[in-house]
C-alpha cells in the first residue's frame, strides 16, 4: 500500500455488480475517508450472456451449486477487469447480491474476496452488508454517505436527494449543511421500489433483449391506471423508513401487466417506477430542490419524463453537477472501503435503520502480506 499520499488520503478502486445484472462497473477515488479528493479512471466490463445466465439462476439462492458457479463467474470477472488499473492502494468488492432478507436470513453478496486479494495483490474490503444486518439495519442502502461526499464535493448547499435507479430504486435525502453524514438530519435513505428490473425482465421475456433503449416501447404505449393502483396498493410504500428491497420482491409487477399489448406494458412498468419514487419523496423531511438522477434508469427519457412531471423538485442528472452516472456506485465501495480500512462508520440508523453507526466490512489481505 501506498503510504506516501498527501493528506493521509488513498486511492481506492471500488467494483460494482448490480442487481441489473449487466456487468462490473470500476472506478478510482482518492479520499481520506471523509472529503472526496479526487476521481480517478473508471472501467466497465460486460458479463457475456452465458454468465449472466449463471447469475440469474442463482438470484434467490443462499446455498447450493447455483451460488457456488455464480461466485465464480462474479470474482473471476472482477479479477479480469480491476488487474487493469495501476497505482492503486486497495480495492472494495461489493460483489453479487443473489439475496436479501434483512428481518430473515440476512443478506448475501456472492464473490471471494479473498481470492480477489491475492489474485491482485493488493487489500480487498469486502462484504460490507453483513454487519449492519447484524445490528438490526436493512444492510441497503449503502451509497448515502458517499452521496453526501458527493454533494459536500460539489459545493452544495441546500438539500438534494440522488435518485439511484438500477435494478432496485433507492434514494438519498442529503442536508449537506451537516458536517457528517451520520450526524442527525444528514442522511435519510431508502428502497423506493423496484426499478429497471422487472422492464428488463420483461424484455428478456418477450423479445430476448437487456433492456428499452432509450424507452422507445414505452414511449409507443399506453399507462394501465388499473395496473398501477394495484402496483400503489403494496404495503411497502406506506411502510416508515428505512427500508430496503430484494431484486424479486416485486416480481409480480410482470403479472400485473402479462395480459397487455407490449408497448403498454412496457408503458406501465415505466409509469410504475415514477410512482413508486413519488410516494418515496412523501417520507423525506422536506422538499429537496433537485433530484439528481443516477444509474441506468437516468438514460431513459419517457422515465425521466414522467419523474419531472410528477415530482415538485428539479430533475436532472448527477451530470448535472459533475458526477458520473454510470459509475456512482462503484465509485461509493471505493469511498466506503477506505471508512472501513480506518475503523469510520459506513451505515447509521437514518439510512438503514441499525441500532448505531457502523462500519461494515471484511478487509483481505494478499497471503504473505
Amino acid at each position: 500500500m501506498n503510504k506516501a499520499r498527501a493528506g493521509g488520503a488513498l486511492r481506492a478502486l471500488g467494483a460494482m455488480s448490480g442487481t441489473s445484472l449487466d456487468g462490473v462497473d470500476a472506478a478510482v477515488v482518492e479520499t481520506d475517508g471523509h472529503a472526496i479528493l479526487g476521481f480517478g479512471a473508471t472501467g466497465y466490463r460486460p458479463y457475456t450472456p452465458e454468465e449472466r445466465a449463471v447469475l440469474r439462476g442463482a438470484l434467490g439462492c443462499w446455498t447450493g451449486p447455483e451460488v457456488v458457479a455464480a461466485a465464480q463467474v462474479v470474482t473471476e470477472a472482477h479479477a479480469a477487469l480491476l488487474s487493469g488499473f495501476g497505482d492503486v492502494d486497495l480495492v472494495g468488492f461489493h460483489g453479487q447480491t443473489l439475496a436479501h432478507e434483512p428481518r430473515g436470513r440476512g443478506t448475501l453478496q456472492t464473490g471471494d474476496g479473498a481470492w480477489l486479494a491475492d489474485a491482485l495483490g493488493l487489500a480487498v474490503v469486502w462484504d460490507f452488508r453483513s454487519d449492519d444486518v447484524a445490528l438490526g439495519g436493512e444492510g441497503a442502502p449503502l451509497a448515502p454517505f458517499f452521496h453526501f461526499a458527493c454533494a459536500k464535493w460539489a459545493g452544495l448547499t441546500d438539500p438534494v436527494a440522488f435518485l439511484n435507479l438500477g435494478g432496485v430504486g433507492n434514494i438519498t435525502f442529503v442536508d449537506p449543511r451537516l458536517s457528517a453524514p451520520e450526524e442527525p438530519g444528514a442522511c435519510l435513505a431508502f428502497d423506493t421500489g423496484p426499478a429497471n428490473a422487472p422492464l428488463d425482465d420483461f424484455m428478456t421475456e418477450r423479445f430476448g433483449r437487456t433492456m428499452d433503449e432509450d424507452g422507445r416501447l414505452a414511449r409507443a404505449g399506453r399507462v394501465e391506471e388499473g395496473a398501477l393502483e394495484l402496483f400503489l396498493s403494496e404495503s411497502y410504500f406506506s411502510r416508515m423508513p428505512p427500508k430496503s428491497l430484494d431484486r424479486n420482491d416485486f416480481g409480480e409487477m410482470i403479472g400485473l401487466v402479462r395480459e397487455l399489448p407490449d408497448a403498454d406494458a412496457a408503458a406501465t412498468l415505466t409509469a410504475m417506477v415514477a410512482a413508486a419514487v413519488l410516494q418515496g419523496m412523501e417520507h423525506l423531511p422536506a422538499t429537496p430542490a433537485r433530484v439528481l438522477v443516477t444509474g441506468g434508469g437516468r438514460r431513459n427519457p419517457v422515465l425521466m419524463e414522467m419523474l419531472a412531471a410528477a415530482l415538485e423538485s428539479q430533475v436532472a442528472p448527477v451530470e448535472a453537477i459533475g458526477l458520473d452516472g454510470d459509475m456512482l456506485e462503484a465509485q461509493a465501495f471505493a469511498y466506503l472501503a477506505v471508512r472501513v480500512l480506518r475503523g469510520l462508520p459506513t451505515s447509521c440508523p437514518s439510512t438503514t435503520g441499525v441500532r448505531a453507526p457502523v462500519g461494515g466490512g471484511i478487509v483481505s489481505r494478499p497471503s504473505g502480506s
